[in-house]
């Protein structure tokens, strides 16, 4: 696959203003977020979603999210993370909104892979979304799907992006209209169009690894055009 070195964060066919910086984690607590973890409904077991030395901190177990209690549209979002000891899986849905529509535990939404060596991936999640390419990047169009046995996964365009485990790893994923564009470390690892959903919830994994954030910022698009 054709790796993009990305020298700026706007495209030549894109303009846009980027606004409103909204911190959506405060380095403090988890204030404007929910936990949905299922094994939470029954059990005494802790949230996987934690505080500590001022990161947020996704331990991985017991599976769930941490969404964030507004919806959002036309963003764009800067995430720093890092895998501090085992590389794993992780991810960040954008346009979430019903809650565990996919095997009673994701949120019907577009998911951004963050899993080691697969980061810019996109996941279906009872939504849809587009990339060019399609056959090459999601298998054949007659097993193609947003459901629990379907091809739900959608290559990313490089998997050479990320930093070695430990060190920090730079996202940007931008929502516009129905357009979702992904970048990691300054290269650009995906764009997809025509999704079915165009606004909603954001939210971070806990999907079996640890995972520590120290940044995770919005800003919100208030003027673009192709």
């Amino acid at each position: 696959m054709q790796k993009v070195i990305l020298l700026s964060f706007i495209l030549s066919s894109l303009t846009c203003q980027a606004q409103e910086e909204i911190a959506l984690y405060n380095g403090k607590d988890l204030s404007n977020w929910s936990v949905d973890v299922p094994a939470m409904d029954t059990s005494d077991v802790a949230s996987p979603f934690i505080i500590r030395d001022g990161l947020l901190v996704s331990m991985g177990n017991p599976p769930g999210h941490l969404v964030t209690n507004e919806e959002y549209e036309n963003y764009q979002l800067n995430i720093e993370y890092r895998f501090a000891g085992e590389p794993g899986n992780c991810g960040i849905l954008v346009h979430a909104s019903t809650p565990r529509s996919l095997y009673k535990m994701f949120p019907k939404s577009i998911e951004v892979q963050m899993m080691h060596e697969n980061a810019g991936d996109f996941w279906c999640i009872v939504e849809n979304i587009e990339v060019e390419n399609m056959v090459e990047r999601r298998g054949p169009k007659d097993e193609w799907g947003i459901r629990e046995g379907e091809k739900r996964r959608v290559l990313n365009l490089t998997d050479d992006s990320e930093n070695p485990v430990g060190e920090w790893n730079k996202m940007t994923i931008e929502c516009l209209g129905n357009e979702v564009k992904v970048w990691l470390n300054g290269d650009f690892l995906n764009h997809g169009f025509n999704s079915t959903a165009s606004k909603g919830k954001i939210a971070l994994q806990a999907e079996g690894s640890e995972v520590e954030v120290r940044k995770f910022v919005m800003n919100k698009i208030t003027d673009w055009s192709h």
